[in-house]
């Protein structure tokens, strides 16, 4: 057995990728994607097809609305390689619009649809700003489930609970840059590795609430910068891997280097963890003295409104 597999024992290992002719290798249950991820997508010669045919079939429509054919074309093409779900982002600039948000994830499940997919086979991810988590409230009502994203913090994830999102994508390696950037010089890697890298004691704290006070909200740490920080968070709900991590722990003999269970559901539930809720003052206060999450916050949804220009400018182009 290798480490894959071995995680695959305790976690759903889901695949962040765009680049959907690599899934069959890792055998994921899920697959994320982002604007950056399609974006590099489609700059590949195995690609760049699906984005022509995309703008050719419906050249004259809005740009918004191609967007979301090219983004559902990739979702439909990962879909038939898995058999669980797949994330399709709203775009990040609806990040402070909830009704836009809500209108937007309403047309991408539409198309969705249009190609025979079940709804239950798609999560829309919001970022897990204020309005955005109000937006994935009003959608879970609806029947349409939602992965918020851009998560880096508690207060983030106790809201998202709080709006009984499907689930939340709390950012294991951004967290470890913010920190380790901060630090600069005075950064011991050895010292914040493993369960004291901040960003996998961030999630932990995560997994330990809802399990502790038996929320339904499926916890999904992203964003990992090495292996350490996977096995570290091994019985974590899902973890959603890159797949340069996914081959490193399918090259790796688990007889070698055993990987065990590092999150446990019954452990937490037996932990001594205060209940906490926030309203909207409560949270934005709260997010903004993290100055850590609200850096991060704002950082990645710059990224990927960058990240969806340069894909709009590539769509004029084709």
């Amino acid at each position: 057995m290798n480490q894959l597999q071995a995680l695959k024992s305790f976690t759903t290992v889901v695949a962040d990728t765009g680049d959907f002719k690599q899934l069959a290798a890792f055998q994921p249950q899920d697959a994320t994607t982002n604007p950056s991820l399609i974006l590099k997508a489609v700059q590949k010669p195995d690609y760049a097809p699906l984005m022509k045919e995309a703008v050719a079939q419906f050249r004259g429509r809005a740009l918004d609305e191609v967007m979301d054919r090219l983004l559902v074309r990739f979702g439909c093409e990962i879909l038939a390689l898995i058999p669980g779900r797949v994330s399709t982002e709203v775009d990040a600039r609806l990040s402070f619009d909830t009704q836009a948000t809500v209108s937007r994830a309403e047309r991408i499940i539409e198309l969705y649809q249009a190609q025979g997919i079940h709804i239950d086979r798609v999560l829309i991810k919001i970022a897990s700003t204020w309005e955005g988590m109000a937006a994935a409230k009003q959608l879970e009502q609806r029947g349409i489930h939602t992965n918020l994203t851009l998560l880096f913090s508690f207060s983030q994830a106790v809201v998202c609970a709080q709006s009984k999102v499907q689930l939340i994508s709390p950012f294991v390696g951004r967290i470890y840059d913010w920190y380790k950037k901060s630090a600069g010089a005075n950064w011991v890697e050895a010292d914040n590795a493993g369960v004291n890298d901040p960003g996998v004691q961030s999630v932990r704290a995560i997994y330990n609430h809802y399990k502790h006070f038996d929320i339904a909200t499926e916890v999904m740490g992203a964003s990992f910068r090495n292996v350490g920080q996977i096995t570290a968070l091994a019985g974590c709900d899902l973890l959603t891997i890159a797949p340069d991590l996914l081959g490193q722990l399918e090259a790796t003999d688990n007889t070698a280097a055993p990987l065990t269970r590092a999150l446990d559901a019954q452990a937490a539930r037996s932990m001594d963890l205060p209940a906490v809720s926030f309203d909207e003052s409560g949270f934005r206060y709260a997010l903004n003295q993290d100055a850590m999450a609200s850096d991060k916050l704002a950082e990645g949804i710059r990224a990927f409104v960058a990240d969806t220009v340069k894909l709009e400018e590539l769509m004029r182009l084709a």
